[in-house]
């Protein structure tokens, strides 16, 4: 968003975490100002949220920004790191001529509709070599540094696969904040610019979206008793 500072208008980043409760249900965790790019800003983030409570993450789902990635190590150790499956396509995509977008896209779709983590592996390597012989090369080099990044979710229940390896859940409430906050134009200052944000979160929490149950968390507990068996 656009902020006044100083008699000009600068851009600044707004910062938000949604969860899923023991119960299986979505929250906004927290929001704050900072810098999409900025370790400090994330880690004054993560620290704000753990502070407040914030405890027994499992499994964080975001695009590949390193330096949110740099600070979970440091407040969530533990957590396991998804890479945002959308997001990773697009990044693909940036290799692959405009007319060939979609054959691509079906081979990746192919590799995360695959029955666990071994066989997507499996399923990679020979879209790897797919891509080289279609002479593209530099998508072949991007599936095959990232592809691990994206199949953390294979570690968690089926029936939560589909939810949990993209943030497509977020990016449909921050597309929400930019049609609300695009009116605006420049805001004075951070505060309120983070006011509007807050209230639309809390809006949006009180509807369907936080209302109605997300992921059934009674296949996670059944197969951490699997596991510790």
């Amino acid at each position: 968003m656009k902020r006044s500072w100083g008699g000009e208008v600068k851009n600044i980043a707004v910062l938000v975490a949604v969860g899923v409760n023991k119960e299986g249900y979505r929250e906004v965790l927290g929001v704050a100002e900072g810098a999409k790019e900025d370790k400090a800003s994330w880690s004054n983030f993560l620290r704000y949220l753990k502070e407040r409570g914030l405890k027994g993450v499992e499994l964080v789902t975001s695009d590949k920004c390193i330096r949110l990635i740099e600070s979970l190590g440091d407040f969530y150790p533990k957590a396991s790191w998804q890479r945002c499956v959308v997001h990773f396509y697009r990044n693909v995509f940036t290799a692959v001529p405009k007319g060939r977008v979609k054959e691509v896209a079906a081979m990746l779709k192919a590799i995360h509709a695959q029955e666990d983590r071994k066989e997507a592996l499996r399923k990679a390597a020979l879209v790897i070599k797919k891509l080289q012989t279609m002479k593209l090369g530099r998508a072949a080099d991007i599936l095959k540094e990232g592809i691990a990044e994206t199949i953390s979710y294979y570690a968690f229940p089926r029936e939560h696969w589909r939810r949990i390896r993209t943030n497509n859940p977020l990016e449909r409430i921050m597309k929400e904040i930019r049609r609300r906050t695009r009116v605006i134009g420049s805001f004075p200052d951070g505060n309120s610019a983070l006011m509007l944000v807050a209230a639309r979160l809390r809006h949006i929490a009180g509807t369907k979206w936080g209302l109605q149950q997300y992921l059934k968390m009674d296949r996670l507990e059944e197969e951490a008793k699997e596991i510790a068996a």
